[in-house]
C-alpha cells in the first residue's frame, strides 16, 4: 500500500515517511503515525503525517504488520 490515501492512514500505523530535508534524497524515516495533519483524501506526493517522536513527513510506505 502506498501513502496517497487518507483512508489508509491512521494513528498507530507503522510507516516510512520521507522529511522536508531529505525529499532530494529520498532517505526513508520509519515510525508510528501519531497525528494526520493532510485534511484531503488523496495527495499525490503522500499524506503528511506527524509521528510519535514529532518529525514531520509525508507517507512513502505502508509496513505491513
Amino acid at each position: 500500500m502506498n501513502g496517497q490515501s487518507r483512508a489508509n492512514i491512521y494513528p498507530g500505523l507503522s510507516v516510512k515517511i520521507v522529511l522536508k530535508k531529505d525529499q532530494r534524497t529520498g532517505k526513508l524515516t520509519e515510525g508510528i503515525v501519531k497525528d494526520i495533519l493532510t485534511n484531503s483524501s488523496f495527495h499525490p506526493h503522500g499524506i503528511k503525517v506527524r509521528l510519535e517522536d514529532g518529525q514531520v513527513g509525508r507517507v512513502q510506505e505502508i509496513i505491513k504488520e
